[in-house]
């Protein structure tokens, strides 16, 4: 999308091409950043914003094609990649929830010295015979 932030003539310098920057770095930045969070919560409100990033690049590609600054061929390009990382993002937030329904939120962790029962008999498991 640099790329494409550099296109628009000098004017739009600031105004769009600038936020055509931002608002692609926001869209991997809150990605990764909810990526690197333990809590399920945590991670579906920063994939949710980074579909705000995503709804602005589209916008913004919309600008481009009102205003002529790019070839239809591109922004169709443009376009098509959009939805596409619109309906990855939307399965990763699919698979998000999901995780979250089907486990405890708490974090969980084993004593690594503790003895495995038999669950019938109540004792440790024996040795194996060398």
């Amino acid at each position: 999308m640099y790329g494409v932030a550099r296109r628009p003539p000098e004017s739009e310098r600031f105004g769009l091409a600038g936020q055509i920057r931002r608002a692609s770095v926001s869209l991997t930045n809150n990605l990764a950043e909810g990526h690197g969070r333990f809590h399920f919560l945590d991670q579906i409100r920063f994939t949710l914003t980074s579909r705000g990033s995503l709804e602005e690049l589209i916008d913004d590609i919309n600008v481009c094609e009102d205003q002529g600054y790019l070839a239809t061929e591109e922004i169709a390009s443009l376009k098509d990649s959009a939805w596409r990382i619109h309906r990855l993002r939307a399965g990763y937030l699919r698979y998000l929830r999901e995780r979250k329904q089907g486990a405890s939120l708490a974090l969980h962790e084993t004593d690594s010295s503790a003895e495995l029962l038999d669950d019938e008999n109540e004792v440790p498991f024996a040795a194996p015979p060398l």
